[in-house]
């Protein structure tokens, strides 16, 4: 592989692991973020996004070297956004380049001038000089004559003087279209412009094909491309943590989550129980950043692929919360996350000092009742359910909602940043799994709806596709509505989140509403529907099946 010599300011082409290429610049780390120990790498702040990452050296080329290959295998839009901001900074800082000659030849100019009216004048010099004086004033007057009766004396001012006297804007601050749209500078702008063109092949990773479907492009190194963060101060922390009006707290990943590979994983040994849906994608990302984590399910091959991937095996559940600081669970209902405690289970290995995170949706009581047996061991206790699907699992981009200990909550945040975009504390046990129930309710009801609204313009001869168009051009427009709706015109019900999970949490968020005498009507009516869906065999679809109760 031929040498590659990059420099602070360089612009290069980024790959983090199966994602494409990203064009980025080579800046100054915060303070407080540590290089990572192992090969030499660079940090990276990418362009079209608010993100940033430590790149291996091998998995950099120079910018312009490989524009024309990298845009020939990259045709996603967010991708094309972001070669746009790169040629805008390019613009902007060859156009400074330019002032900056302009300003100086000035300055020259000036200093001649300077000098020359300084030297002292002869007697025949100064006699032409009155003579020029003359003819100038003369033609002034004779200038001011031909301006008619009714113009005003703004009239005589010059355009750009009169536009200047116009604009409303503020002295000093540019229009929102003329925002700056460079990276901050760590060193000259020939610095970011030269750089080497030397060539080499990426390094080989087996089973990663380059993405260029851009709607399916979705993890949080490029979430914010469409919208960026307010500020770049964000980076400076590893951790943002903001007090909320509620009380509650959330912290969110400053920088890239499952896939940059700036996370520093804590040292604690880590254990996770069942390997579902979104188990699988948790785990897989844990590793991924350098955790160290022990596995145990119920059906025991499901552990062997983690196995390959450097997880530890346990052989029951007591043996990895006994080996294991911090101990995660993530199964399927109250009586999974009960049963996961008994004979040969969790209670077994807990002793004092002992962490044990429930990842399960489950209800306020149950999740109580798990907290008050291992507390009572001695061990600690957080309830952490999480928003999301298996392809948010799998990039690394749950939502974690989390109550009870708030000392082992941040003992895991180098784990909620390896596995989610954005955590949530909420306070006491069973607050998160009020709030989860609510989230699901809403989220489940809306999914009967897309179907009920579907079927209904089918039966009365409207498009289906088309329906999907404007809902997806309006208010209602999401990422979910446009995914559920393509299973239901594909028929593909592969399970992204079980239906028969959605259907339990609905049960629960009604029995919820019944504990404290509020009306829950439409979750009650989505029920219904779920309950006929399942009736129909329809269990273990994903949730998007439920569009089989309307046509059966």
């Amino acid at each position: 592989m031929a040498a590659v010599s990059l420099r602070l300011g360089d612009l290069v082409w980024g790959k983090l692991g199966r994602y494409p290429p990203w064009p980025g610049k080579i800046v100054n780390p915060p303070k407080d973020l540590k290089k990572p120990r192992g090969k030499k790498c660079f940090f990276v702040k990418f362009f079209g996004t608010e993100d940033h990452a430590w790149i291996k050296v091998e998995q950099l080329k120079p910018y312009h070297a490989h524009k024309e290959e990298m845009i020939k295998i990259n045709k996603g839009k967010r991708f094309q956004q972001a070669v746009d901001a790169v040629e805008e900074f390019l613009r902007r800082a060859k156009g400074k380049d330019q002032t900056s000659s302009h300003s100086s030849a000035d300055d020259k100019n000036r200093r001649n001038s300077s000098e020359e009216r300084s030297r002292p004048i002869s007697g025949d010099e100064k006699r032409k000089l009155s003579l020029s004086e003359g003819k100038v004033k003369k033609n002034m007057g004779e200038g001011k004559k031909r301006v008619p009766s009714g113009s005003s004396e703004r009239g005589s001012k010059s355009p750009l003087k009169r536009a200047q006297e116009q604009s409303p804007r503020k002295r000093g601050r540019p229009p929102k279209d003329e925002k700056d749209l460079s990276i901050p500078e760590s060193s000259t702008v020939k610095g970011m412009m030269a750089g080497p063109m030397a060539t080499f092949k990426w390094q080989p990773n087996v089973s990663e094909p380059v993405k260029d479907a851009d709607p399916h492009f979705h993890h949080f190194l490029l979430s914010q491309t469409e919208k960026p963060a307010v500020c770049y101060q964000a980076i400076t922390k590893k951790l943002k943590i903001c007090e909320e009006e509620t009380g509650s707290t959330s912290i969110q990943a400053a920088d890239s989550t499952a896939v940059n590979g700036s996370v520093t994983p804590t040292d604690k040994k880590i254990g996770f129980l069942g390997l579902g849906l979104m188990g699988s994608g948790i785990v897989s990302n844990l590793l991924k950043m350098g955790h160290t984590v022990t596995v145990w399910n119920r059906t025991a091959e499901k552990c062997d692929l983690f196995i390959q991937e450097g997880a530890r095996l346990g052989r029951t559940p007591a043996e990895v919360v006994s080996t294991c600081d911090i101990t995660f669970a993530c199964v399927s209902d109250p009586k999974a996350a009960k049963d996961v405690l008994g004979p040969s289970g969790v209670l077994q290995g807990i002793r004092p000092g002992k962490c044990y995170v429930d990842m399960s949706t489950v209800d306020a009581d149950t999740v109580t009742e798990l907290a008050q047996v291992i507390v009572s061991r001695g061990g600690r206790f957080l309830e952490a359910p999480v928003s999301g699907n298996q392809q948010l699992s799998n990039d690394g981009m749950l939502v974690i909602l989390a109550a009870g200990d708030r000392g082992l909550y941040e003992d895991c945040s180098s784990c909620f940043q390896a596995m989610g975009k954005t955590s949530f504390f909420l306070g006491e046990v069973g607050n998160a799994a009020k709030m989860m129930l609510i989230v699901n309710m809403v989220q489940g009801s809306f999914m009967a709806t897309i179907a009920e609204g579907l079927t209904l313009a089918q039966v009365t001869g409207q498009s289906q596709q088309t329906l999907l168009d404007i809902l997806n051009q309006g208010q209602l427009a999401s990422i979910f509505l446009d995914q559920k709706c393509q299973n239901i015109l594909q028929g593909n019900f592969k399970p992204d989140f079980y239906l028969k999970y959605i259907q339990k949490d609905l049960r629960l968020a009604i029995a919820l509403g019944d504990a404290v005498n509020h009306p829950t009507p439409m979750a009650a009516a989505a029920n219904e529907v779920y309950k006929r869906a399942k009736a129909l065999d329809q269990s273990d679809n994903d949730m998007s099946a439920v569009y089989r109760a309307y046509i059966h």
